[in-house]
């Protein structure tokens, strides 16, 4: 019996030591979701308020961190005065139909403080909802989350 157990437990402490194998490269699809969501970031950081007038859809909304949702129009007011430090890490894409994908992702957000309150949380998980619109495709939805209260 002893012997039995030596052995299993080799046989999983040999599997765990082989590392996974090279990161699978993204299709087409999923890098076209990928750069169209680091030209949003890219965006928010410079204020590029003409790209967030051309990405995000009519009737699009997101959950800040606080959970409060809000409009197309508080997004570009918000993240169109730039200044927003994202970092984005561990980015995958989800597809949810032909003209339908998911971009999901941790973040490290550096904001200076508002004048009455601390910053956002720094890190946090970001989803977004993306359509396709024609040939474009643009922002429907966007959730921030924080991962690690207590992390100001």
């Amino acid at each position: 019996i002893t012997l039995a157990i030596l052995l299993c437990c080799s046989c999983c402490l040999a599997g765990a030591g082989q590392g996974n194998g090279p990161a699978k490269q993204p299709s087409a699809f999923e890098q076209t979701l990928m750069d169209s969501e680091k030209g949003f970031v890219a965006a928010a950081k410079k204020g590029d308020v003409g790209f967030l007038k051309r990405t995000l859809t009519d009737d699009f909304s997101y959950v800040s961190f606080d959970g409060q949702l809000y409009s197309r129009r508080e997004m570009i007011d918000e993240y169109g005065a730039g200044g927003f430090d994202i970092m984005p890490y561990e980015m995958q894409v989800v597809p949810a139909g032909p003209e339908t994908a998911i971009v999901t992702y941790n973040v490290v957000l550096r904001v200076p403080a508002a004048e009455d309150q601390g910053p956002p949380p720094r890190y946090q998980h970001f989803s977004s909802i993306w359509v396709k619109q024609g040939d474009i495709w643009k922002m429907k939805f966007l959730q921030m989350t924080a991962s690690h209260w207590g992390d100001w």
